[in-house]
């Protein structure tokens, strides 16, 4: 098994040496997170496929999600003797991350694969296409470190592909756009092509857009389980369960991921203003710098949107993300709290408890 086949380069290589200083490090071989299950890892290593878990030591240090390995992760993992399994001591340096908010209330974080260098954002040409869930799958794309490229599937059975093709580049500012066919196989080499020299790319989007067909077709065969979409509503079966990061005959990486009705960012505050340049550069045109888009004088946003220039629903949706976003670091911000409090409630207990002896 090479390394290399699955992303292994020189930045790992030395980030690896590094890390070899560390005792705990020196017995153990570089390996990929290729599927994630409850804590539980499946690892590929040059020495063969080890199902592995965290040390304690490394669960025991573990702040956050973060701290955890994710699908796409490079890890030290070291042979239980006698078994195909391994135990995970410790996480490479990341080069990128894409992640969310978990669905729910709760403010926790997901991480959906790390190591990536291009995001497939995919969305179908039907009924399940949507220009705002697009602009969120973008904004958090560019946090990530990744290049996004956006894919529209079912050119095959799409009336009008232009009227997609264009929305999407409005969307996407710069970003790549290719439209393809699972079935014909149009647009297959065109994403192929930008998975050479053991790139690893993410698909990222919503029940039946066509994400494990589109797997199988730059793979060349059925790698991923598919389902078809209902008719009545174009949309999707749910297929994919977990995320799973399966290796491309003719060189690179994709990592198939579950399909996601809902998408609340994270902490993406330095990238939402590279998901909406359009909005940006309006800003920077505006007479004052401390300018609020509302009533100033010399208002370039406000011009474009009376001029349409600047469509009234994109700008809407800009506003709404600002919002989630500072609402979410409200959130953040008393969790944190929270969570100092009752650390130190539970050491006043413990003290309370224990109490230390007299001399």
């Amino acid at each position: 098994m090479k390394l290399s086949d699955y992303g292994w380069n020189r930045t790992y290589e030395t980030n690896w040496n590094e890390m070899n200083e560390d005792p705990k490090i020196k017995k153990c071989i570089p390996g990929r997170v290729t599927l994630e299950h409850k804590r539980m890892y499946r690892v590929i290593t040059a020495e063969g496929e080890w199902l592995s878990v965290c040390s304690g030591a490394m669960q025991h240090d573990a702040l956050e999600r973060r701290d955890f390995p994710a699908v796409g992760d490079w890890v030290a993992v070291e042979k239980m003797p006698g078994e195909e399994r391994g135990i995970i001591h410790a996480i490479l340096p990341r080069h990128s991350l894409f992640s969310r908010k978990a669905a729910g209330s709760t403010i926790v974080e997901q991480i959906i694969a790390t190591n990536i260098d291009i995001v497939f954002l995919v969305m179908s040409m039907n009924k399940d296409f949507n220009a705002r869930r697009l602009e969120r799958y973008l904004v958090a794309a560019y946090d990530s470190g990744a290049n996004p490229v956006v894919v529209l599937t079912k050119k095959d059975v799409c009336d009008d592909p232009t009227f997609y093709i264009k929305e999407a580049q409005n969307i996407a500012l710069g970003a790549q756009v290719v439209a393809v066919s699972n079935v014909t196989g149009e647009g297959i080499a065109e994403l192929t092509a930008l998975l050479k020299d053991g790139k690893t790319a993410a698909l990222l989007g919503s029940s039946g857009v066509g994400k494990s067909s589109l797997t199988n077709a730059i793979c060349g065969g059925e790698t991923m389980a598919v389902q078809g979409i209902r008719e009545d509503d174009d949309k999707g079966r749910h297929t994919t369960t977990h995320r799973e990061l399966v290796q491309i005959p003719s060189g690179g990486i994709l990592i198939d991921t579950p399909g996601m009705r809902e998408f609340q960012l994270w902490d993406t505050h330095e990238s939402l203003d590279s998901g909406f340049k359009d909005i940006e550069a309006y800003a920077e045109a505006c007479k004052f710098n401390d300018c609020q888009h509302n009533n100033e004088p010399g208002c370039a946003v406000q011009e474009a949107l009376i001029t349409g220039e600047l469509p009234a629903d994109r700008y809407a949706s800009y506003l709404k993300l600002q919002k989630e976003l500072a609402y979410l670091d409200r959130k953040m911000d008393r969790a944190a709290q929270a969570e100092e409090r009752n650390k130190w409630k539970q050491i006043t207990k413990s003290m309370r408890k224990h109490p230390s002896k007299k001399k």
